[in-house]
């Protein structure tokens, strides 16, 4: 397509962000319906390429994803505007919400408004897994590895069992291609500056942590490496935190972590905006101003290391595509990754219950989704309605 205005891409992305719920899978359904099929910023093949090459680098798939297509559409700049539009809004949202524990739980809203997320969340799953399968199953080996991969992990749903599925998944394609003369050469020029910048953080934050005894900068070191060494998003990355700020640290109770894991889940963007509630519940015995600073340390560290690599990847990753095998490898690549966002809905739907209400609501959202009869934001405030009025009835 021509050129994009910048105004009117990062519109579509905050439209992305109002109905981005239900973590890394669902959200590529709305990225799908809103910068593909609407607005045709790239082509679905070219998104799921991007799905791919995002869910093998460590960090938040969907905010990587979202972020790639900026910086395609409008190099580095707009890529962190894009990020920005995307995950401020809910980091702002979870910022404050760290001041309001006792209110937040005092309403109950996790028990009740939020009940239908989750329902709702997988009929946005299973509209995307139905598109990705028409377009990535092309043959009976992208079937099969499609079903491989969604067979393995259901059964072994752990972070490093992705990425080394998707470059299996890579492998098949190029070894049963029969293509000759595969690696054609092809120039790379890397980023070498964004590399620099992400090692000088990683290694950086930890010589700091060793020399300095300040909870501020051993916060910035935890929430950086979360960023970058957690492959799979948000759901992801919690039973670290979990780990390391309730357990460890004691910087909060364990009723006090669930409560602001169970209302991320009932806000649109990325899951990793959970960070700001955990960084701010860290410190909020130091006053109004070290809190706030805290869920911005909190942010900006878990954030920043998957927008660097990016950074890094994305030009060579351009370039690469290039070479005969790449391609190839995209075949299978792709296979794989729509299995991963197949299995997801089964997981997600078992954690949901499958109460007649729930089945309801999932069905509802399958159909005004894939019939275009509504979008998304509304779709979700129809089942947050649903979740506040039913327990009245």
């Amino acid at each position: 397509m021509g050129k994009v205005k910048w105004k009117t891409f990062l519109k579509d992305a905050f439209i992305c962000s109002l109905g981005a719920y239900g973590g890394p899978e669902a959200h590529i359904g709305v990225f799908i319906d809103q910068l593909v099929v609407k607005k045709k910023y790239l082509a679905e093949e070219e998104l799921i390429e991007l799905v791919a090459l995002c869910s093998i680098l460590p960090g938040p798939t969907s905010t990587q994803t979202l972020v790639a297509v900026g910086y395609k559409m409008g190099g580095p700049l707009l890529a962190l505007f894009t990020m920005l539009v995307w995950a401020l809004p809910v980091l702002t949202v979870m910022t404050i919400l760290s001041f309001v524990y006792q209110i937040f739980e005092a309403f109950n809203i996790s028990a009740g408004g939020l009940r239908y997320i989750g329902p709702m969340a997988v009929g946005f799953i299973i509209v995307a897994a139905f598109k990705i399968t028409r377009k990535v199953v092309t043959d009976w080996i992208t079937g099969a590895l499609m079903v491989a991969a969604a067979f393995i992990t259901y059964f072994f749903h752990i972070p490093w069992v992705f990425p080394v599925l998707l470059l299996l998944g890579g492998v098949v394609s190029i070894i049963t291609s029969g293509e000759s003369e595969l690696w054609n050469k092809v120039k790379v020029n890397p980023p070498w500056k964004y590399l620099f910048w992400f090692c000088f953080f990683a290694i950086g934050g930890i010589a700091m942590n060793f020399i300095f005894e300040n909870r501020l900068v051993h916060l910035f070191e935890s929430f950086y490496r979360y960023g970058y060494l957690v492959f799979g998003g948000g759901q992801v990355v919690v039973p670290v935190m979990y780990s390391e700020l309730v357990e460890l640290n004691s910087y909060m109770s364990h009723q006090e972590f669930l409560t602001g894991y169970g209302l991320v889940q009932g806000l649109p963007g990325p899951m990793f905006s959970f960070s700001a509630y955990a960084g701010g519940m860290s410190f909020r015995e130091g006053g109004a101003f070290l809190q706030i600073l805290a869920a911005i340390i909190g942010g900006v560290g878990i954030f920043l290391p998957g927008l660097l690599l990016i950074y890094f990847v994305y030009p060579v990753w351009e370039n690469l595509k290039q070479i005969k095998a790449i391609k190839i490898s995209l075949k299978g690549i792709n296979a794989v990754a729509g299995g991963l966002i197949a299995v997801a809905a089964v997981i997600l739907m078992q954690k949901s219950g499958f109460s007649i209400d729930n089945l309801m609501v999932t069905l509802l959202t399958i159909i005004l989704i894939s019939t275009k009869k509504m979008p998304a934001p509304l779709v979700v405030l129809i089942a947050l309605a649903l979740g506040f009025i039913m327990p009245i009835l």
